[in-house]
């Protein structure tokens, strides 16, 4: 992975934001399935990806879901710049997802960015 500077903001630009971003991408996207997250993709109309994220209490207390959010948006900051074409990923976590360390929940979502990166050359 590459190497990311530890201050290393999640800036707007890289973030789905608004409740019609979301709505909007629902209605284009696709799914894909891990045992403790569900991630929707579609092609994004922006220049760069972008990443929305869905904890819901099912995944656990306050403090569980936040750092499942922390440690999503960490993997986030490290892959995309390895993927090939901008893409809108929202990943929705599920239950069980917080007891994961981030090398594991990587591992889970590490065949998503090669799938994307094959996907995108079709796209080009």
């Amino acid at each position: 992975m590459e190497e990311v500077a530890l201050n290393a903001r999640f800036h707007r630009e890289f973030r789905i934001r608004k409740s019609r971003e979301y709505q909007r991408h629902r209605a284009r996207s696709r799914t894909y399935h891990t045992s403790h997250f569900l991630v929707t993709w579609a092609p994004s109309k922006c220049d760069n990806s972008r990443l929305g994220l869905t904890v819901s209490r099912k995944v656990g207390r306050a403090h569980q879901r936040n750092l499942t959010k922390r440690r999503l948006r960490h993997w986030f900051r490290h892959m995309h710049h390895e993927l090939k074409a901008p893409w809108d990923l929202v990943v929705i976590a599920r239950p069980g997802a917080a007891e994961l360390d981030f090398s594991e929940m990587a591992e889970q979502l590490r065949p998503l960015v090669t799938w994307l990166n094959r996907k995108s050359e079709g796209r080009a």
